[in-house]
């Protein structure tokens, strides 16, 4: 017999935490990878340049590609419920990151095979789309959840989308995905500070600073829209949330500016949007005065700041239905069994300081600068 460590409803808030946390470890460990590969068409201009940027993340970057598969595989083992709807209503979605991705692994082993520039160019955007087309999606899927996704569950729980592809790609939308795209940017562009010089630092300075405060005023304008345009959720009735509860045993209320109660009545939540914009000034402040390492910090602050804004205004509601708000769910009735959150969290608490402690050392053996001359001395190893 298992160990029974929390009660039901304190493991679906600690899941819904773990879940948080490792989205927020998706965007600072991969999202600068991706942010760099949205900049390598245009902040290197030569190929050897172009070649040190795939260098500064080619060792590290399917490490870190680990935490998206964890979050994923997070969802579907804590919250059932959501990973069928969302991996169906999202589908086509999914699918362009996936075939986006690809070119990343792709990319990386064979751009510098051949030595024809038509060949490495070809290879350049294809990595640009790998880095820049699921930074923007990720956005976009977040602009959606804040409005409501449209699907709703029948007498039987199973769900049905009853929206488009195209539906997607509202202007709300869209301007999350300007969000994350600015800010994964930004956050690339401060990696490169810390693992280069020269030109390819000079550049990567003034994309802090440019996408930096695209980022802002952006996330500006989002939190604007969804405070006073924007329908949010609410719950009006809901049985013990402590207990078994199915997604249809509540009862939804639409209302405007929604999304704003829970800074009403928990203050203290405030901090996320601050540590939003806090971390993102500062990151640019660091990076205009040579410390680009402080500043990826900050940058990831801000990162997470984004993150827990959205997750913090949503709580508890994980995927709300804007066809049947009733549909809608939430943290407490689309967990999985006391047993089965109970054994998942055993196995975070051994094995998330384990692999913390291995990253940490791949990174510290992997720190310093990676030069052109590194490049062309080793050019028949490098990426």
């Amino acid at each position: 017999m298992s160990i029974i460590l929390f009660d039901y409803f304190t493991l679906k808030v600690i899941w819904w935490l773990f879940v948080c946390v490792l989205l927020i470890g998706f965007a600072i460990m991969d999202g600068f990878d991706l942010g760099i590969g949205a900049m390598l068409p245009f902040v290197a201009r030569s190929d050897e340049q172009r070649r040190v940027l795939l260098n500064t993340i080619g060792p590290t970057w399917e490490g870190n590609q680990v935490w998206f598969i964890t979050a994923g595989g997070a969802i579907f083992a804590a919250w059932p419920f959501v990973y069928a709807a969302a991996f169906s209503g999202f589908y086509w979605a999914l699918l362009l990151v996936l075939f986006a991705l690809f070119f990343r692994p792709v990319g990386f082993e064979y751009r510098s095979k051949i030595s024809d520039p038509r060949w490495r160019s070809a290879w350049d955007w294809g990595l640009f789309v790998g880095g820049a087309v699921p930074a923007l999606v990720f956005g976009v899927a977040f602009g959606n959840l804040l409005q409501g996704v449209p699907f709703y569950l029948d007498e039987f729980m199973r769900p049905y989308y009853t929206g488009s592809f195209w539906g997607l790609l509202n202007p709300f939308a869209l301007l999350a995905g300007v969000v994350s795209l600015g800010m994964l940017i930004m956050h690339g562009a401060v990696f490169l500070q810390m693992r280069t010089e020269g030109e390819i630092y000079e550049r990567a300075q003034k994309a802090v600073l440019l996408f930096g405060i695209l980022f802002m005023a952006a996330f500006a304008l989002a939190g604007i829209w969804q405070a006073y345009a924007i329908e949010g959720f609410s719950i009006a009735s809901m049985p013990d949330p402590g207990g078994v509860v199915t997604p249809l045993d509540k009862k939804v209320d639409v209302i405007k500016g929604a999304w704003m109660q829970n800074y009403s009545t928990l203050p203290w939540t405030i901090v996320a949007p601050i540590l939003a914009f806090v971390g993102a000034i500062a990151a640019i402040g660091l990076s205009r005065i040579h410390r680009a390492g402080i500043a990826f910090i900050c940058s990831g602050a801000s990162l997470a700041g984004v993150i827990l804004t959205a997750a913090l205004a949503m709580f508890p509601f994980v995927m709300p239905s804007s066809t049947v708000a009733n549909s809608s769910l939430t943290a407490y009735d689309v967990t999985a069994s006391h047993r089965t959150l109970n054994l998942m969290f055993i196995a975070v608490v051994v094995f998330l300081p384990i692999v913390l402690a291995y990253t940490s050392w791949v990174y510290r053996v992997m720190r310093g600068k990676v030069t052109e001359e590194r490049i062309q001395k080793e050019t028949h190893t490098a990426y």
